[in-house]
């Protein structure tokens, strides 16, 4: 088990993808200490709305998958935007990015664990201030989920391309649908080594503003 200092965790905690060790099983102990530890996050009221669904069945996983991967390929036909347009996909951190998506898709079957968070109530057509709360009352959890993953030796990613069948997905774990919205997809393992770095945030400084923006 690493033994990191916070600030370590903080800044070493990566996107885990191909790293992911799928020969090496997680035992449930380990996912629910990890989860202890994200119910302590804050959420909204204290009500603790959030819903965790872990999965380590193989055929279950392998339906999450095929799922997973018709998720992707709805995402990749998706119309695109301006926004996608100023996307550079050639760079080599982009062609890195890409790569390791892929690896993902072709192996989520594969991984040990699979955690599907949701937060209760669904958010179509809910004002600013109810989507704030409530993503407000997920995000945190499940940040402090990978932080505990990481403390321990795993890792994890926080996908979402499922959610282009989130309907599918609800019916195939048996998630109310109507009652609860799907924040994303967590593939949980141990890691293969423990050496992570910080990640490239350069641009950052760019985007703090003191008393106004610019």
């Amino acid at each position: 088990m690493p033994n990191l200092g916070i600030d370590e965790v903080l800044t070493t905690t990566r996107a885990v993808r191909r790293r992911l060790d799928l020969e090496r099983p997680v035992p449930r102990a380990v996912v629910e200490e990890c989860l202890e530890l994200a119910f302590q996050a804050p959420n909204g009221s204290n009500q603790q709305f959030w819903q965790w669904v872990l999965v380590d069945d193989p055929a279950t996983k392998a339906a999450m998958a095929d799922l997973y991967r018709a998720g992707m390929d709805a995402h990749v036909a998706r119309p695109r935007t301006a926004a996608d347009a100023q996307i550079d996909y050639s760079t080599p951190e982009a062609q890195r990015i890409g790569a390791s998506v892929s690896h993902l898709r072709d192996h989520l079957h594969e991984v040990p664990v699979l955690l599907v968070a949701g937060i209760a109530g669904r958010l179509e057509g809910a004002s600013i201030f109810e989507q704030a709360s409530r993503w407000g009352s997920i995000l945190p959890g499940v940040w402090s989920f990978m932080l505990a993953l990481r403390s321990r030796g795993l890792g994890s990613a926080w996908t979402t391309v499922h959610l282009y069948k989130e309907r599918e997905m609800a019916e195939l774990l048996g998630i109310p649908y109507d009652r609860v919205t799907q924040a994303g997809l967590f593939p949980v393992a141990y890691t293969i080594g423990t050496d992570f770095k910080p990640g490239n945030r350069t641009l950052s400084s760019s985007h703090v503003h003191w008393n106004r923006w610019g």
